[in-house]
């Protein structure tokens, strides 16, 4: 994957990879006006690597466009997981202006669909 510009870089991208990010990058991520749609998984989580592509898929879809989606691998990451509470894996969360507003714990990918 390519990186073009800071958009490309906080948009659809995974922050461990990419961003290195630290939790003040995180609550710059959140806090952006946009509406973020976080992953947090584990490269040890079998679930989280099943429904991996299809969270991979909204991204790129003209009908999500609106959103922006990241990925935070809860190991690299311990203080932003730590933060959000995260319990569970595989754990999404929706954040608006700061605010956490969805949350979905599971890699059911019927339940995401609503999501």
């Amino acid at each position: 994957m390519q990186l073009k510009g800071a958009a490309e870089r906080w948009g659809r991208v995974l922050i461990s990879e990419y961003l290195y990010a630290k939790l003040d990058e995180f609550h710059k991520i959140i806090q952006s006006g946009e509406v973020a749609i976080i992953d947090f998984w584990a490269t040890w989580c079998g679930p989280c690597r099943v429904i991996s592509p299809v969270f991979e898929k909204f991204s790129g879809t003209d009908e999500f466009s609106g959103l922006k989606f990241y990925k935070v691998d809860v190991d690299e990451q311990q203080e932003i997981s730590e933060e959000v509470g995260i319990k569970a894996m595989s754990s999404f969360m929706a954040f608006h202006n700061g605010v956490k507003v969805e949350e979905l714990v599971g890699a059911n990918s019927q339940v995401y669909n609503s999501f």
